[in-house]
């Protein structure tokens, strides 16, 4: 038997845990602190080296969208969870699974790299410490799944005069609530997910809180339409196949009149010059309206700090400032594998679908969960190495070295051609573009022609509803058999925990009869359309 060596337990590593028992190899885990959930697992003190959310995080993604594949989060769980809720999740995951007694924790991964004969056996040294009694040990493994994200070291850039600031600087790694800001002055620079949640949330304790960008945002809402999450009303199969086919400037328009018929992003001081689809989107329910009663005030870029205070691109001042939080990203890197093996430069990482690193002659490493997707993690990343163990037990064989250098290039060029340049944007993808791609290497993508004809109520229920991660169960390897239900009462286990009273509302199998509708009504339209053409 085959065994694997999975480095962290957050999301991406306890997924690797169950994936690997799925396909008979015999995983142990490397967890450096002493509880799963990695960023989601909150803590109060700092950890050297460890992301972790605030205390009041709420996840942007929807439960539905961000389940394991065969392992629904509870109907009566929240629509979006507090990281509290997602941390339980985890907790349930590994319980019911059996995966704890597979994690050695506090022990730290010191060194990986290919062993003396890996062109012959393909097996990796692997050096760890156990953090309590301070003691090495060394040991081969057949396989590696390194799951420790992206999310570790900061990003400090450094601003001229920051040295000689005299008030309290952070990076928003180190923010953990709003204790000790009351009634201070605030500048949060960075408008990414975590400024605008800490924006947010010290405008309601600060006297004032200024958000600094660049170059603005685009800001998303968690729900859309009658308070739906927008994930499962925009993720969908035939929106992402129409969208596709569109240009992409008309795309972009459409998508800026839909996010300014919420707020005017210019009016509000938010418009950048680049669309909304060429950056990682922020998604902020609150911002608009702490931005329309004062509390925040977006600002330009910094030009300098002053001993007192901050002066901006636009030469605005503002002196007698308390805080500085640099929600400035990270910088990500993996210094414990051999730099022959993989090395990152300026957060941009050459890897077979952000997976493999093509030059290696055995592929039995892989790198779960470095990406940074329009959608949820948690499944992309259980997708990853599901797709992962089977190219290591043999069943999967990827492409030539010349056609993943390839598939690299091409993504590198996309990636330039439509996203700003910035660090955060040299490993995004699409979530059904990228599962797409994973399931049809392994094997597990839906077979639509099979299910128009054996089940086609499911059919339209996948192709015109939400594209939620239990459809990458229903085909190829380790199907799951609650994959069918998951799908067709996804809508009532989305709202399940609203309904508090009794209320009128539609039924489950009027979700089904929803989306058959939508198919015959763009039946019509086309053949309206074909007979207007002839005419």
């Amino acid at each position: 038997m085959k065994t694997v060596a999975v480095i962290g337990a957050g999301a991406s590593g306890i997924a690797a845990i169950k994936c690997s028992l799925d396909e008979g190899l015999e995983p142990t885990c490397f967890e450096r602190t002493d509880d799963i959930g990695g960023l989601w697992n909150y803590t109060e003190s700092v950890r050297a080296g460890q992301a972790c959310v605030m205390k009041s995080t709420v996840i942007n993604t929807s439960k539905e969208m961000m389940s394991y594949s065969d392992f629904p989060i509870p109907n009566e769980y929240p629509m979006f969870l507090h990281n509290t809720h997602v941390k339980r999740y985890f907790d349930t995951y590994v319980d019911h699974f059996n995966l704890k007694k597979r994690i050695r924790f506090q022990t730290e991964v010191l060194k990986i790299k290919p062993t003396a004969d890996f062109y012959k056996t393909g097996q990796w040294d692997i050096k760890i410490k156990d953090s309590k009694t301070g003691k090495e040990e060394d040991f081969i493994f057949d396989a590696v799944l390194v799951c420790t994200g992206h999310h570790a070291h900061e990003n400090m850039p450094d601003f001229p005069g920051l040295k000689e600031f005299q008030g309290k600087v952070i990076h928003s790694h180190t923010y953990k609530n709003t204790h000790g800001y009351e009634g201070k002055s605030v500048v949060v620079i960075g408008i990414g997910n975590s400024g605008g949640d800490a924006a947010v949330e010290l405008s309601r304790v600060a006297s004032q809180v200024y958000l600094s960008t660049r170059r603005g945002s685009w800001v998303f809402s968690r729900t859309g339409g009658s308070g739906l999450p927008v994930d499962m009303i925009v993720v969908r199969r035939w929106l992402d196949s129409l969208l596709n086919a569109l240009p992409v400037n008309l795309v972009n328009w459409m998508a800026k009149k839909w996010l300014n018929g919420r707020i005017d992003h210019k009016a509000y001081a938010l418009e950048p010059e680049h669309g909304p689809l060429q950056q990682h989107p922020t998604a902020n329910d609150e911002l608009p309206n702490r931005i329309s009663c004062g509390s925040i005030v977006i600002k330009p870029n910094i030009k300098r700090f002053t001993r007192t205070g901050v002066i901006f691109d636009d030469d605005s001042k503002i002196e007698n400032l308390d805080h500085v939080i640099l929600a400035t990203g990270y910088v990500f890197g993996f210094p414990f594998i051999d730099k022959s093996v993989l090395d990152v430069k300026d957060n941009k990482i050459e890897m077979y679908k952000y997976i493999f690193p093509p030059e290696q002659s055995r592929h039995t490493l892989a790198v779960i969960g470095c990406f940074q997707p329009i959608g949820a993690l948690m499944p992309v990343s259980e997708m990853q190495c599901r797709l992962a163990t089977r190219v290591f037990k043999g069943d999967v064989t990827l492409p030539s070295k010349e056609d993943m250098w390839e598939d690299i290039k091409m993504k590198r060029e996309q990636m330039a051609a439509r996203f700003v340049t910035s660090k955060r944007h040299t490993i995004q993808v699409d979530f059904i573009n990228y599962m797409d791609q994973l399931a049809t290497l392994n094997g597990n993508r839906p077979n639509f022609l099979k299910l128009m004809v054996t089940d086609p109520v499911l059919a339209f229920t996948c192709f015109f509803g939400p594209c939620s991660p239990y459809q990458f169960r229903l085909h190829g390897s380790q199907t799951w058999p609650g994959a069918r239900k998951a799908i067709m009462t996804q809508w009532d286990n989305a709202t399940y925990a609203l309904r508090t009273r009794a209320t009128g509302g539609m039924q489950e199998s009027s979700w089904a009869m929803m989306y058959i509708l939508m198919f015959v009504m763009l039946i019509v339209a086309y053949m309206f359309r074909s007979c207007c053409v002839h005419d």
